[in-house]
């Protein structure tokens, strides 16, 4: 249609120049316009005003204004009067059944159904849902994950235990992260985990069934009676000018130095007789006196620090309760005779020489003719475990895995490392933890580096306090090493004379299930006591999930925690906040009761220093960081 034959010539004629326009410069608005041109041209209305143009595809509040402006000019120029906006919007049926032809209105798109989850026959989730599914439905007891494995493998063509490639790592177990992210299975309990089926995984599991049953069915009617059976599983597809070595850097008697020399003499004392008595403890030769207070059983370490942090809601899906009887003994430990398992060095993965050399530990042990199992240690950089000849005795006796964690346990720290964690409160930390570890002999070693003169004078002090409080007060003893290579020296002489005692005596395993992170230190605290003479341990899974930073952690934990994460709250601070008011609600509702308005605000910011101005010492709290943590807890300050 020609554009003089169109029912709004001028305003078309206007719409073109600015497309031929836009089309010259590139810009990008030659899609507006060419949606506008396109659709003006072909609407057979006839318009009195450009504001009612917004009903047109293309048309928009500021080409509308463009337009009227242009219009305006126009009606000036040529002495023609200013057409008048529309007030009365309606339009007849013939305009509006005209304006639904030009511009369809559009089809809501239909909102997809969730599909219900359908794993694909005999893989990971396929078996997993099926073993669950085996179970009571009204059990709440759950399946360990060698249970699961166990009743889960004949349902799967892939293995849950062996990687399809060597280089792989990734087994069908992994297949249980996706169910528990579909919540069709809920994970609970430590240390030992249990997996039930939801509501939800109930709902797959019987579907899964049902067609496993008419399959099996099809194929034979004799076995339309009898339980669901799968075929059996076919085998898994295979230095710079600033930085010096501080002068100062001595520890007054409090550590052990370890030069390069390869005298026995440097490295812990390990007396074969004193290991027969259970009794055996780190030494230090040139500070007798010393030694002897950081030999203390870190279980007996001082009340403070055990109940730093303890347990105020009760773990709802632990295995088994805490009675007053395990704290004499009542458990039942697994005896492992002497012979019956491997003694073996684990080194944290992420223990490292540098960035760029990360496998520098591991290849210089190597060479010394250790070969140490490298995995993320929850706990610790080097630790020693007892390899378990019979792969399920642990798992026959109510634990899981083939590993025992020994009584030995080194926390390494650079110098700089030390530095800025006592600076951040890691340090602290990483010492609590340490401490109810349950592990007896703690060597904490400190290795010194080149770091800027002007940065150690200005942290002296704190780090010369820090360890003689670590050996003193926590029990630990501390060992101090000049380079790395000093470092692989002192741990592969420590493992040589390790494995000599350790080999010739019989182990004594609590069983996972009988534990709990609230029982567990009174526990083998009790048992220690009463039989000394013998090495009480755990398996390397509950070692594992005891040890864990986010595990454990209880209301009084992450309140405590919250706590310090305003600057200026030091734990000390922390533990007599949380004396005065027990968890956070109390504390957010001693906040509300100040009121509101002006006088609320001040009372709010007065609140903490009001309670605790009489404190003495490190506990004592300033008006400055009441104001602090009111901004922080509290409502309008």
């Amino acid at each position: 249609m020609p554009d003089d034959h169109v029912p709004n010539p001028l305003l078309l004629q206007w719409v073109k120049e600015w497309l031929d326009q836009a089309t010259e410069r590139s810009t990008k608005g030659v899609t507006t316009y060419k949606n506008a041109y396109n659709s003006l041209k072909v609407c057979p209305l006839t318009f009195h005003h450009p504001s009612e143009l917004k009903k047109l595809k293309g048309f928009g509040d500021k080409l509308c204004e463009r337009l009227t402006d242009k219009m305006n000019k126009h009606c000036q120029q040529n002495g023609l009067p200013i057409p008048k906006r529309s007030r009365n919007n309606a339009r007849s049926l013939d305009e509006a059944l005209a304006l639904e032809e030009i511009n369809p209105p559009l089809r809501p798109k239909r909102q997809r159904k969730p599909k219900p989850y359908v794993p694909k026959l005999r893989s990971g989730p396929y078996a997993l849902l099926l073993a669950l599914g085996d179970m009571d439905e009204d059990g709440r007891s759950g399946l360990s994950k060698s249970e699961v494995i166990e009743a889960a493998q004949p349902h799967c063509d892939a293995s849950f235990t062996v990687p399809p490639s060597a280089n792989g790592h990734y087994t069908a177990w992994n297949s249980m992260a996706k169910l528990l992210e579909k919540e069709l299975v809920v994970e609970r309990g430590r240390p030992i985990r249990r997996y039930l089926l939801t509501d939800e995984g109930w709902d797959v599991a019987k579907n899964l069934k049902a067609v496993v049953e008419g399959r099996q069915a099809s194929v034979s009617e004799s076995r339309r009676s009898e339980s669901v059976k799968m075929s059996p599983p076919r085998k898994a597809q295979p230095r710079n000018a600033n930085q010096t070595k501080p002068s100062g850097l001595k520890f007054d008697g409090f550590v052990e130095f370890v030069g390069g020399g390869d005298s026995d003499s440097d490295i812990v004392e390990v007396d074969a007789r004193d290991f027969d008595k259970r009794t055996a403890r780190p030494t230090s030769p040139k500070q007798p006196s010393f030694a002897q207070m950081g030999e203390r059983d870190n279980a007996k370490q001082d009340t403070r620090s055990l109940n730093y942090i303890d347990d105020i809601v009760p773990n709802k899906f632990t295995l088994s309760k805490p009675t007053e009887s395990r704290k004499d003994g009542g458990v039942s430990p697994i005896r492992i005779p002497p012979g019956a398992f491997t003694f073996h060095l684990v080194l944290d993965s992420r223990e490292v020489r540098a960035k760029r050399d990360r496998d520098y530990m591991q290849n210089e042990l190597e060479k010394k003719g250790i070969s140490p199992i490298t995995r993320p240690l929850p706990l610790g950089d080097f630790t020693w475990v007892a390899k378990l000849n019979k792969p399920n005795l642990l798992r026959m006796n109510g634990d899981e895995g083939n590993e025992v964690v020994l009584d030995w346990i080194v926390e390494r720290k650079r110098l700089d490392d030390l530095i800025s964690s006592i600076k951040d409160s890691r340090f602290r930390e990483q010492k609590f933890r340490l401490g109810r570890s349950g592990i007896k002999n703690v060597v904490y070693l400190v290795e010194e580096m080149n770091i800027d003169s002007e940065v150690w004078h200005k942290n002296e002090e704190a780090v010369q306090t820090a360890l003689a409080s670590t050996q003193v007060v926590d029990g630990f003893f501390v060992k101090k090493t000049q380079t790395t290579d000093d470092t692989i020296r002192y741990i592969a002489r420590m493992t040589d004379m390790l494995r000599k005692n350790y080999e010739t005596q019989p182990l004594y395993v609590i069983p996972g299930n009988s534990i709990t992170p609230q029982s567990f230190l009174p526990t083998i605290t009790g048992l220690r006591e009463k039989e000394p003479s013998k090495g009480f341990y755990i398996s390397y899974n509950s070692f594992e999930s005891l040890g864990s930073k986010s595990d454990n952690l209880t209301l009084r934990d992450v309140y405590l925690k919250m706590l310090m994460c305003t600057r200026g709250v030091t734990g000390e601070k922390a533990l007599e906040i949380q004396a005065k008011w027990k968890t956070p609600r109390e504390f957010v509702e001693a906040f509300e009761k100040c009121g509101s308005g002006e006088v609320g605000r001040k009372r709010k910011r007065e609140l903490i220093y009001g309670e605790m101005s009489h404190m003495v010492g490190k506990r004592k709290m300033g008006r400055a960081l009441s104001g602090q943590i009111a901004e922080v807890w509290a409502d309008g300050v």
